[in-house]
């Protein structure tokens, strides 16, 4: 069985999904980044030939989220097509089926670097930020911003060890009171270890790591030693 684990930020009390989602129960909103749907056909479209259904597998998972939670609300982070044209090179049964998960729910679709304009037809709203309350919605994290902000944009991941070998793992990172960075919820995407200053940078003080396991999170603090990561 599925465990999301709690965490509190901005006093608001928000559940990280294994899946690399966050649900926040007092708005009933689902939040993802960086689905980069159509990556694979904008590969294909440079000569390099992908599977084509990573929209496709990443729309699954979505609609899996959609059933376990039931949001009133879907807020995307941002980079949820892989370019400003992926939208239209949606294929028509995956372009049915979002327009059917927007029946369901509110869509609300945050700029990216990727997907910096969205085409009117997309079901939802658009808004290069979103702030709700004490929380504000955002692509790439504001290094400087005072605000307690989710974002997503650099697909963080970390690197344990288990059993003799080592795991990477997407995750979630927090410094508990200003800042949550999601990891990348499509199914063609990289991502950047937490070492990296791009991420550390963002975090100066340390934070807590949550590592996607299969039914649950993993968690331990940056600077600590790996062996101590615990079950959320």
């Amino acid at each position: 069985m599925t465990a999301a684990a709690p965490l509190h930020l901005a006093g608001e009390r928000l559940m990280l999904d294994p899946a690399g989602a966050v649900f926040w129960p007092a708005r009933n909103m689902l939040i993802v980044a960086d689905l980069h749907l159509e990556k694979g056909s904008a590969a294909a479209g440079r000569g390099r030939l992908l599977p084509p259904y990573d929209s496709r597998v990443t729309l699954d998972r979505l609609a899996l989220l959609l059933r376990r939670y039931g949001p009133a609300q879907v807020l995307a982070l941002g980079d949820s097509f892989h370019d400003a044209e992926g939208a239209a090179r949606l294929q028509a049964a995956d372009a049915a089926r979002l327009a059917a998960m927007a029946q369901q729910a509110d869509f609300i679709w945050v700029l990216g670097n990727h997907d910096p304009r969205l085409p009117d037809s997309l079901p939802g709203k658009v808004a290069a930020i979103w702030p709700d309350g004490p929380l504000t919605f955002r692509h790439e994290a504001k290094g400087s911003s005072g605000e307690a902000e989710i974002c997503g944009h650099h697909h963080p991941k970390a690197t344990v060890p288990v059993r003799g070998a080592s795991v990477t793992r997407p995750c979630f990172v927090t410094d508990g009171h200003r800042r949550l960075m999601l990891p990348a919820f499509g199914a063609y995407t990289g991502g950047l270890d937490i070492g990296d200053s791009a991420i550390a940078s963002l975090f100066p003080r340390g934070a807590r790591v949550f590592l996607l396991g299969r039914e649950r999170l993993y968690h331990f603090h940056v600077g600590r030693p790996r062996a101590a990561m615990a079950v959320a």
